[in-house]
């Protein structure tokens, strides 16, 4: 059975989460201002649904990418010193994944929009 109390808390706690890594992490605002452009383009554009499907997916996975890089970083904090060298590793490949992300995302907007664009 579901908790509705319980099922509060979690969705409060996630908010708190995503809200305490919005005001912290200076890359997750850069990466939502670019998503809002990006979709206002797809308003202006008015692109096809499955298009809107694609985008909000990239959007989202290079939010998700970022948050959890922001995650890993403070696990790897709480483990160890900052100027241990596997922290910094640990950080340099999770930064690198939030990189592959958004070179995915700007790879497949380019094609999302390039049609659009062609024809506009």
């Amino acid at each position: 059975m579901i908790k509705i109390k319980r099922l509060t808390k979690s969705f409060i706690y996630a908010f708190k989460g995503l809200y305490k890594t919005f005001r912290e992490e200076q890359n997750l605002k850069l990466q939502i201002i670019a998503g809002v452009l990006v979709a206002i383009l797809g308003l202006i554009f008015r692109l096809k649904s499955s298009d809107w499907i694609v985008i909000i997916i990239i959007i989202f996975l290079v939010l998700l990418m970022e948050i959890l890089n922001s995650a890993v970083e403070r696990v790897a904090d709480v483990l160890k010193p900052r100027i241990d060298n596997y922290v910094k590793e640990i950080k340099d490949i999770m930064a690198a994944g939030v990189l592959l992300a958004s070179i995915m995302a700007i790879l497949v907007g380019s094609l999302v929009f390039w049609p659009y664009i062609r024809n506009f």
